[in-house]
C-alpha cells in the first residue's frame, strides 16, 4: 500500500442535491456519483479519512423534532448532529464498499461517530451565527425565544431561523484510534457534520453543546491528527474564484499560502460560502499539510494529480 495519506471533505450536498427530491434513494444514488472521484484514489492505495457535511440532512432531523412535540421527547441538537454522522455514514460506507466491490478493491471501510472538542470558552460560543433548521414567521420566533430560549435570527426575506454556535474545533475524542485505523489502511469516515460538539468540564468529563462545527475546519484537524499530505474538499465548483460571478471572475490553478491568506483577508470569500473552505485549507498548510485542494466531484482525480481544482500549497 502507498504511504500518501489524504483527508476528503464531501460537502453535504454529495447527498443532498438541491433540486432533487431527498428521498433516502436518490441520497444513495447521489452518495454513489459523488464516491467515484474518490474511488481513483482508493485505487491509488491513498490511506483516507472520509469526512461529510450534514447541513440538509440535520435541518430534515430537526424538521422532524418540530413535526413530533407533544407526541415524543424533544431531541437536542446535538444528538441530531449523532444521527446524521451514523447514518450518513452507514450510506457512504456501504456505497464505497458497494464500488470498491464492482472495482476489485478489498478494503476495509468504518463509520466513526466522531466527538469534536472546542473551548468552553470559546467566544463563538456567545456570539451564535450559525443557522440551522426552518424557516418561521415573526411571531413563532418569539415564542421560540420565550419557550426554549432559542435566538432566532432573520434570515433574507424568508423568515426567521434559529442560529447555534459555530466554535473552532480543537481536537478530537479518539483521535488516536482513527490515526491506527488509517495506519492499517482502514478507510475511516469520521467527524460528519463537524462532529459531536463536546468540551471538557471542571471534572474532566465530557460535555455535549448545541452547536455546530464547520465540515471543512473540523478536516483540518482531521488532516494534523493522522499525517495527512493531502486535504481534499469536494463541493459545487470546479475552482476557486475571485470576484466569483462577477464579470472580472478569475479562477486560481494554484496558490501559495501567502496568497491565499492575503485574498481571504481582502474579503474575497465570503463567510456563506467559500470562506470556511479557505480557512480549513490555509489551516492544514499552517500546520503541515503538502496542499489543499478544492474542486468539484467530478474532477477528485484529476485534482489531486494537479491537472484540475485549486491547489493550496505552502
Amino acid at each position: 500500500m502507498s504511504n500518501k495519506k489524504a483527508v476528503i471533505a464531501l460537502g453535504g450536498n454529495a447527498i443532498t442535491l438541491p433540486d432533487v427530491e431527498d428521498t433516502i434513494t436518490n441520497q444513495f444514488v447521489n452518495t454513489r456519483l459523488a464516491l467515484k472521484g474518490v474511488l481513483s484514489l482508493v485505487a491509488e492505495g491513498y490511506q483516507m479519512v472520509i469526512t461529510h457535511g450534514n447541513g440538509p440532512q440535520v435541518g430534515n432531523a430537526l424538521l422532524r423534532v418540530e413535526a413530533a412535540v407533544g407526541k415524543a421527547p424533544v431531541i437536542p441538537l446535538g444528538i441530531c448532529v449523532a444521527d446524521t454522522e451514523g447514518g450518513m455514514g452507514y450510506m457512504i460506507e456501504q456505497s464505497l464498499l458497494n464500488v470498491m466491490y464492482d472495482a476489485g478493491i478489498v478494503r476495509d471501510v468504518v463509520t466513526l461517530v466522531t466527538q469534536a472538542l472546542v473551548d468552553r470558552n470559546d467566544p463563538a460560543i456567545a456570539n451564535p451565527t450559525k443557522y440551522v433548521g426552518q424557516f418561521y414567521s415573526q411571531e413563532q420566533a418569539e415564542r421560540f425565544r420565550e419557550k426554549r430560549g432559542w435566538v432566532m435570527k432573520k434570515d433574507g426575506e424568508r423568515g426567521w431561523r434559529r442560529v447555534v454556535a459555530s466554535p473552532m474545533p480543537i481536537g478530537l475524542v479518539g483521535a488516536e484510534i482513527i490515526r491506527k485505523l488509517v495506519d492499517d489502511n482502514v478507510i475511516v469516515i469520521a467527524a460528519g457534520g463537524g462532529g459531536v460538539p463536546v468540551y471538557t468540564d471542571e471534572h474532566g468529563w465530557l460535555e455535549g453543546i448545541d452547536a455546530v462545527i464547520d465540515k471543512d475546519l473540523v478536516s483540518a484537524v482531521v488532516a494534523k491528527n493522522i499525517g495527512a499530505d493531502t486535504l481534499l474538499i469536494l463541493t459545487g465548483v470546479d475552482q476557486v474564484a475571485i470576484n466569483f460571478n462577477k464579470p472580472n471572475q478569475e479562477n486560481i490553478d494554484v496558490a501559495h499560502l501567502d496568497e491565499i491568506r492575503e485574498l481571504f483577508e481582502a474579503g474575497h470569500f465570503p463567510v456563506g460560502s467559500m470562506g470556511p473552505k479557505i480557512r480549513a485549507a490555509m489551516k492544514c498548510i499552517e500546520e503541515g499539510g503538502q496542499q489543499a485542494i478544492i474542486t468539484s466531484f467530478d474532477y477528485a482525480a484529476e485534482a489531486v494529480a494537479g491537472s484540475a481544482g485549486t491547489r493550496i500549497i505552502a
